[in-house]
């Protein structure tokens, strides 16, 4: 059911590598797939799981058959909840049992391969420096970005409307004005203001090389390989909406 082969990571970076991948494939199932994760999770059908792989591909599938597993399993059951909730708020269970999951996977690792107090110590450091899924599903993550310096970002998002994209050279809708690219010191404070700035998708920080778009409805960042944008796309798009906004909109049975 791990989904990884014969793959068992020894190291704390190796743990951590895939605690990474795993949670990847959980937020781009809660994210960007929610659609096809949201009809997977029959209600009809026996208790299901959400696995995440260090492949950073997930699935919904039925638990593991042998008992006890080769690695901790997941929530059990995700799939009855469905429709007894708002959409949002299933999700964020989901995404809150998903956490839990990837914690007890990477520490189980821990365990088997002998990490004493040190090591232990240094891989919460490490898994703790993310956001978790909870955070970035529900967007607490941006908000938790927001507190720490609101009125800089406050004043970012005043003047979202003309920058709705943004990357390594200036695009058609790049955020950084004009003035601010000919002043050098310009440049590496607004570099600072949006450098803790976590995709919505992968819950990763915004770097200066990669293009970003912003979601027009809840105003949070990604990175437009995570939802399949392109710079040229993204010229042509009056109102960009995300995945979990778009799927928001439609009806639920």
């Amino acid at each position: 059911m791990d989904g990884s082969g014969q793959y068992n990571p020894r190291t704390v970076e190796e743990v951590f590598r895939d605690f990474k991948g795993r949670r990847a494939g959980m937020i781009k199932a809660l994210t960007t797939d929610v659609e096809e994760f949201y009809q997977q999770c029959d209600p009809e059908k026996e208790n299901l799981c959400l696995y995440g792989f260090p492949t950073e591909q997930w699935e919904v599938n039925l638990p593991a058959e042998e008992v006890p597993p080769e690695l901790p399993e997941p929530a059990l059951g995700i799939n009855f909840a469905r429709d007894g909730m708002q959409e949002k708020d299933w999700l964020a269970l989901v995404a809150v049992h998903s956490d839990a999951w990837l914690l007890a996977v990477a520490f189980y690792f821990g365990a088997r391969f002998g990490f004493d107090k040190a090591d232990r110590k240094r891989l919460f450091n490490m898994i703790n420096d993310l956001p978790s899924i909870f955070e970035v599903v529900t967007g607490n993550a941006k908000k938790q970005v927001k507190d720490k310096s609101a009125a800089s970002n406050h004043s970012s998002n005043k003047s979202k409307p003309n920058s709705k994209a943004r990357g390594s050279e200036p695009q058609g809708k790049s955020a950084k004005p004009k003035e601010e690219e000919e002043e050098g010191l310009d440049e590496e404070e607004e570099e600072d203001e949006h450098g803790d700035t976590l995709c919505g998708a992968c819950g990763e920080n915004y770097g200066t090389d990669e293009f970003w778009i912003c979601c027009d409805i809840c105003e949070r960042w990604f990175h437009g390989k995570c939802v399949k944008i392109t710079p040229a796309r993204a010229e042509h798009i009056k109102q960009y909406k995300c995945p979990s906004c778009s799927s928001n909109k439609r009806a639920r049975p």
